[in-house]
């Protein structure tokens, strides 16, 4: 039997609060072969999660503190929809198809969620990042990230 504790997210902030990503995970499925993949996620309020797309896979996620504003977009980066997931909304999950690219903003507060993805896990196909969306680290990313908390539907990302 595994017990998820509290405690066990609050490690995972404070890990979070000293990494440069602003977030930590923790992984309770065991090998990356397993067919189902189970992580804990903690990120903080200004963890950018650069907008990507999983070809053939679906993901879960299940809020557990906070709250997260979740985008879709299209295949040009045009905003198709945003939502409001966790603490203080109507909803405390959403599942992303396959081929959908998304990503998502975290509240104020930070976020801390359990997300669920069909395995096995490889790192040469599990993520696809969007190629009109900033990678992690570069200078452009303070000007999307904000851009990104107010994104509505219809607009595009800045150039």
């Amino acid at each position: 039997m595994m017990l998820l504790s509290h405690a066990l997210l609050d490690e995972l902030a404070t890990k979070a609060q000293a990494s440069p990503r602003a977030r930590a995970h923790h992984n309770i499925h065991p090998h990356a072969s397993d067919p189902v993949q189970r992580f804990l996620v903690v990120a903080l309020r200004d963890s950018y999660f650069r907008p990507h797309r999983h070809r053939s896979k679906s993901e879960l996620a299940t809020l557990l503190r906070g709250q997260v504003t979740l985008l879709t977009f299209d295949a040009r980066g045009q905003v198709t929809a945003r939502f409001r997931v966790g603490d203080g909304t109507e909803s405390l999950a959403y599942e992303t198809p396959p081929d959908t690219w998304h990503t998502l903003v975290p509240g104020e507060s930070g976020v801390a969620f359990l997300e669920v993805k069909e395995g096995p896990y490889d790192a040469a196909t599990a993520t696809e990042f969007a190629p009109w969306a900033p990678p992690e680290g570069d200078i452009a990313v303070a000007r999307f990230f904000a851009w990104l908390r107010e994104a509505q539907p219809g607009s595009t990302p800045p150039v």
